[in-house]
C-alpha cells in the first residue's frame, strides 16, 4: 500500500493573514512539501498540471525532474497529465526522460483535466474530450511499447516509422493511473489495458465512486488481467490534523470558509460528511481511512490533498510530520489486516521489471520446449 501527498499548486490567499504568495514562493513551497514527504516516510509525491491562474504547475516534469535530483526513494507521479491538450508523442517522451532521470521512481496519471478553456488554448475541441483522452492514450501506450510506430488518428499528425525517444527505461515503460470522476470510458480503458485506475473522490459521495470502481473492476476481470478484487485501484483524500479535534476545526475552518473551491457551499460539517474530508485528531483520520476498503475493496495507493485553500508552508510541513509520523504507520499495519495475498502490490518499476524478466524468461522456456 503507498500512501502520499498530491497537490493542485493553486496560489491562494491565506484568509487569516490577508496574504498571497507570489507564484515564485508557492512554487518553491511545493518542492519544500515533495522533500518534506520523502523525509516522513510517504511513498508518492504527485503535482496536478495547470495553465490558468490561480494555479501555477504548467510543467510538472520540469518540476519532478528537479525534485527527483534532491530525492533518493519517493515515487514521482502527476495528479494528473492531461491526455487531452498534450501531444502524446511529447508526454511519452517527457515521462520516459523524467524515468531515466529518477532512476524508474516515475509514473503518471491521465486525466483530462478539469478547467474548459485550457482546451482551445491548445487547439482543442471539449466535446471531444472523451474521444481525445481515448485516441491520444491509445497512440501513448503504443509509443512506449513499439520501437517503430504507423500511426494514423483522428486529431493529430500522422505518423510513419515513428520511434519517440529516449526509450523508456529498462524497456518499461512508467506506470499509468488513469484518473476519473465520472466518466466510465476511462474506467473502461483502464481496465481494458490493465492499467491502474484513479479515482479522486475528494468532492463527490463515495457512492458515486463506488459504483465507477466497481465498473472498472468487473472489466478488469472481462479483459484477462485478473480477478475484480486485483485490480489497481488509488483514491484521492483530504485531511486536516491537529492532536485536538475541535483545534483542527477551528483552525481549518476560515481556509474552509473562504476557499474558492469550498466557500460559500456546504458547511465544513457538512462536507466531511459527504466526502473524504476529515478535519480531527491522528485516530480520527485514521478511523476515516481505515475504513476505505469497507467501501471500496483493498486498493494499492492513498494520496492526500495537504496543501490548498492558502493554508501557509508551516502549517503544511506540520501537517505532513503529524500525516507521516502517526497516521500513516497505523493505516499501513491496519489495512494490512485480512488483506488477502493475491491482491497485489501498488506498482513499482523495479517491480515491473522484474515481473518483465519473469515473463521473458518463461516465453524462452516455453519456446525451448516447442
Amino acid at each position: 500500500m503507498q500512501f502520499g501527498i498530491f497537490t493542485v499548486g493553486d496560489v491562494t490567499t491565506d484568509p487569516t493573514t490577508g496574504r498571497t504568495p507570489t507564484e515564485h514562493e508557492r512554487i518553491k513551497a511545493m518542492v519544500a512539501i515533495a522533500l518534506k514527504a520523502e523525509e516522513v516516510g510517504l511513498d508518492v509525491f504527485a503535482s496536478g498540471e495547470h495553465h490558468n491562474p490561480p494555479f501555477v504547475p504548467s510543467s510538472p516534469t520540469t518540476m519532478l525532474g528537479y525534485i527527483a535530483a534532491r530525492t533518493e526513494r519517493i515515487i514521482l507521479s502527476t495528479s494528473t497529465t492531461l491526455i487531452t491538450t498534450n501531444d502524446p508523442v511529447k508526454i511519452a517522451e517527457d515521462f520516459a526522460m523524467l524515468q531515466h532521470l529518477a532512476d524508474g521512481r516515475v509514473d503518471v496519471m491521465m486525466g483530462r483535466g478539469n478547467t474548459g478553456p485550457v482546451y482551445p488554448w491548445f487547439g482543442k475541441d471539449i466535446r471531444q474530450g472523451v474521444e481525445l483522452a481515448l485516441e491520444n492514450y491509445n497512440l501513448l501506450h503504443r509509443l512506449w511499447r513499439e520501437d517503430y510506430v504507423d500511426w494514423q488518428g483522428r486529431f493529430r499528425t500522422p505518423l510513419q516509422g515513428f520511434q519517440s525517444t529516449p526509450r523508456p527505461l529498462d524497456d518499461v515503460p512508467p506506470f499509468v493511473w488513469h484518473g476519473s470522476i465520472r466518466t466510465p470510458e476511462i474506467a473502461e480503458q483502464a481496465a481494458f489495458y490493465g492499467d491502474g485506475f484513479f479515482a479522486n473522490n475528494i468532492f463527490w459521495p463515495k457512492e458515486h465512486f463506488m459504483r465507477l470502481i466497481g465498473l472498472y473492476r468487473q472489466r478488469f476481470e472481462h479483459y484477462g488481467h485478473g480477478r475484480a478484487d486485483q485490480a489497481i485501484v488509488g483514491l484521492g483524500g483530504q485531511a486536516f490534523i491537529r492532536k485536538n479535534s475541535q483545534d483542527a476545526v477551528t483552525e481549518f475552518r476560515p481556509y474552509f470558509d473562504n476557499a474558492p473551491v469550498y466557500g460559500h457551499g456546504p458547511s465544513l460539517e457538512d462536507f466531511t460528511r459527504q466526502t473524504p474530508l476529515t478535519v480531527g485528531s491522528p485516530q480520527e483520520v485514521i478511523d476515516r481511512y481505515a475504513s476505505m476498503r469497507d467501501s471500496f475493496g483493498d486498493y494499492q495507493r492513498q494520496l492526500f490533498l495537504m496543501d490548498h485553500a492558502g493554508l501557509p508552508l508551516k502549517t503544511v510541513l506540520e501537517q505532513l510530520d503529524i500525516l507521516g509520523e502517526e497516521v500513516v504507520p497505523v493505516l499501513r499495519r491496519e489495512l494490512a489486516v485480512n488483506r488477502p495475498e493475491t491482491v497485489p502490490d501498488a506498482p513499482t518499476h523495479a517491480a515491473r521489471v522484474a515481473e518483465a524478466l519473469s515473463s521473458s524468461a518463461e516465453e524462452s522456456e516455453e519456446g525451448a520446449r516447442v
